[in-house]
């Protein structure tokens, strides 16, 4: 069972895609803001202004949430949050490079991070209507 949403089909699964990406963009957009600290300690050093780079991430992430949700935005949310995960990356990877700097993170799940931000970003591209013609 599909949906046509201004000439796009999206399926069931696409749309249990998009809901999973949209919470997990929605809450980690608002974790910039409420442990901003915490998440200012993974940016790492050759960033300038961490501060101002953890709330524009947020903002960006929170825009790309929302804007999943509106259909004619749909794709170009899902190319910047494609892009902006990837611009991301370099923060796991200085995480897992300086695991013993967040003792309380088993280092097992710094190292699935990578893998899984690789699935996060298909799965960003697919449920976003990427992959698709129009």
């Amino acid at each position: 069972m599909s949906r046509k949403t201004f000439g796009r089909q999206t399926t069931i699964p696409q749309r249990v895609g998009l809901a999973v990406v949209v919470v997990f963009f929605g809450l980690g957009g608002l974790a910039h803001f409420v442990f901003a600290t915490t998440e200012m300690s993974i940016i790492p050093p050759f960033v300038p202004h961490p501060d101002v780079v953890n709330y524009v991430t947020g903002v960006f992430e929170l825009a790309g949430a929302v804007g999943l949700l509106i259909p004619f935005l749909r794709r170009v949310a899902a190319a910047c949050l494609v892009l902006l995960s990837i611009c991301v990356t370099p923060a796991n990877v200085f995480m897992l490079m300086h695991a013993d700097r967040f003792p309380t993170i088993p280092e097992w799940v710094l190292v699935a991070r990578l893998p899984l931000q690789l699935l996060l970003i298909l799965l960003i591209a697919w449920s976003g209507g990427l992959f698709s013609k129009r």
